[in-house]
Order: structure tokens, then C-alpha cells, then sequence
């Protein structure tokens, strides 16, 4: 059972907060952070967007936010309201969600709703999801079939909003809480017994590692608190290249430093690994990059 936290909202006054308590989630067991992020950002966009029917919200409900490839779920409006078909993939937590915020393809753009996650409207495909890293996330391929559905705000406007890229901060906080994980097997073998001077170098490697990824997650949650309404694009695209490779550092540095040992005999450390091997490829890596460049070639980036 994955506890769901509440969190503070981002933007009013307490995102470090936030994005500390990811961490420590991520630190714990990166499969429920990933759903319970899922959960904490869709409260978010609801606020944000000013869902009305969020003050209806009653206890069990566990949420998921559904919105790769948006075009591939189709949303029309008739008489009884709007209707989602399609299949969408990467859906984490397809059983464990009560219901999932959706992007989805209408005549007017691309759209976002609210829908019920259960039979017949809404199924998980079987053979969608054969990971190894993430594997307990679920994240098969939904099929909607005329889905009754809520829309949430107007065309666009899931990402046209501000938060959109204070969610994806918070992701990178999940991203780094999981390699705080990852070195706590390193830093455990060092205070056991003298590793040799490579393991303690690694070790110290890791630490400006981690050192790096926390104080541009701060520094965010700072920027994110002074102007909410601020554009963060660049800001976010910066944070989470910054925490992926300061993770990726990690895994290959623990590695190295520790040997296959841990990764063969270590059940939690080999999952943690895996896990987060998996989920920092929710980056778009060199293609997030590259809109960093041509964001930063456009404005004054005041370094």
C-alpha cells in the first residue's frame, strides 16, 4: 500500500518543501514515489486549473497524469458530454489509479480530462509493460474505449500554465531522491570498512554530485516561490539536466567503486538501480538539451 502525501502546492510559499519530500520518497522506493508523484502533480493541475469538482475529492481516490503522446487518444463531444477512445501509452499505475488525468485530441486542440479508470471505458493491455527497471510502476498501455470524461481547463492549456514545468521539477526531485538511494549503499560500505583510496574518491565524487543536484533543486524551488507565474521553462529543462546527470554520475560512480557485488547479492540495491536507470529516460536527454540551447540563444541567460 503507497501512502500518498500531501504536499503543499507549488508556487505558494513552501516548493521546498515539497520537492524535499519527493526526494525523500524517492529515496525510500522510487516505484511509489513515481505513482505518488503522479498523484501529488494531478492535485496540482487541478488547482491550478480550477477543477471544481476537486473539492469533491473523497479518501481512496489515487490519481495518475496519462499525457504521453497526446494524439493518440481521441476526445469527442456529443450529446451526453465528451467521450475518450484510443490507446494511450506509459500509463503508471493502470490498475492502482482510481482515475487519471488525460490528455487527449479534440477538434479544437489538445485538451486535457478527468476519467474514471475502470471496465469496460477504461483497460490495461496486457504485454505493454515488460520492464525489468520500474517494472512495479505498471505502466502498460490504456485502451479507452468511449470514455466519459470531464475536460479540465481550455485547449492547450495543460501546457500552456506555469506549473506545467513545476511538475516537471518535481520529477527531477523524484530523479534525485532515487540517486540519494543509490548512494547510500556506497556511503553504508565506506563507514563499515576503509574501501581504498578509488571507492573514497568515487564517494567524494558522488557527494559534488549530489551537492550540485540539490542546490539547483533549491535554488528552483526559490525562483518557483518569488514568481509563480513566471515562465520556468528554462528553468526546469536546467534542473533536470542538472539532476539527471548528476544521478547518471552516481549509478556509474557506485558502480565502479562497489564492483558487481551489490548489483548481483543486493535485491533492494540492484532494484534501486534498475529503477532509476529506467526513470531518468523520462528525459528527453539531448532533445531537452537542444530546447535549452535555443531557448538560452533567444534570451539574455544572465549567468
Amino acid at each position: 500500500m503507497i501512502d500518498l502525501p500531501d504536499l503543499p502546492l507549488p508556487g505558494q510559499g513552501a516548493t521546498a518543501e515539497r520537492l524535499h519530500r519527493l526526494a525523500a520518497l524517492g529515496r525510500a522506493d522510487l516505484v511509489a514515489c513515481r505513482l505518488a508523484e503522479g498523484h501529488v502533480d494531478a492535485v496540482a493541475i487541478r488547482a491550478e486549473l480550477g477543477d471544481a469538482d476537486s473539492s469533491k475529492d473523497h479518501g481512496g481516490q489515487r490519481w495518475g497524469v496519462w499525457a504521453a503522446a497526446p494524439s493518440a487518444v481521441r476526445a469527442e463531444h456529443g450529446p451526453d458530454g465528451w467521450r475518450l477512445s484510443g490507446d494511450r501509452p506509459w500509463c503508471s499505475g493502470a490498475v492502482w489509479c482510481t482515475d487519471a488525468l488525460v490528455t487527449a485530441a479534440a477538434d479544437d486542440g489538445i485538451r486535457l480530462f478527468a476519467v474514471r479508470n475502470r471496465a469496460p471505458h477504461a483497460t490495461p493491455l496486457d504485454g505493454t509493460w515488460p520492464a525489468v527497471g520500474m517494472a512495479a510502476s505498471d505502466s502498460r498501455t490504456v485502451r479507452f474505449a468511449d470514455a466519459p470524461a470531464r475536460p479540465i481547463g481550455g485547449p492547450g492549456a495543460y501546457v500552456d500554465r506555469p506549473g506545467f514545468w513545476h511538475g516537471g521539477v518535481g520529477v527531477a526531485a523524484c530523479w534525485f531522491g532515487g540517486g540519494l538511494g543509490v548512494a547510500d549503499a556506497l556511503l553504508a560500505a565506506a563507514r563499515r570498512k576503509d574501501p581504498g583510496p578509488h571507492a573514497l574518491a568515487h564517494l567524494g565524487g558522488v557527494d559534488v554530485a549530489l551537492g550540485a543536484a540539490r542546490a539547483v533543486l533549491d535554488d528552483a524551488a526559490t525562483r518557483i516561490d518569488a514568481d509563480p507565474k513566471a515562465d520556468a521553462h528554462r528553468l526546469a529543462l536546467r534542473v533536470r539536466a542538472t539532476v539527471e546527470a548528476a544521478a547518471t554520475e552516481v549509478i556509474d560512480r557506485v558502480g565502479r567503486a562497489l564492483g558487481a557485488g551489490p548489483l548481483c547479492r543486493d535485491g533492494d540495491h540492484s532494484r534501486r538501480v534498475a529503477d532509476l536507470t529506467v526513470y531518468l529516460r523520462q528525459s528527453h536527454a539531448e532533445g531537452d538539451l537542444e530546447q535549452l540551447g535555443r531557448l538560452l540563444a533567444e534570451e539574455d541567460p544572465r549567468w
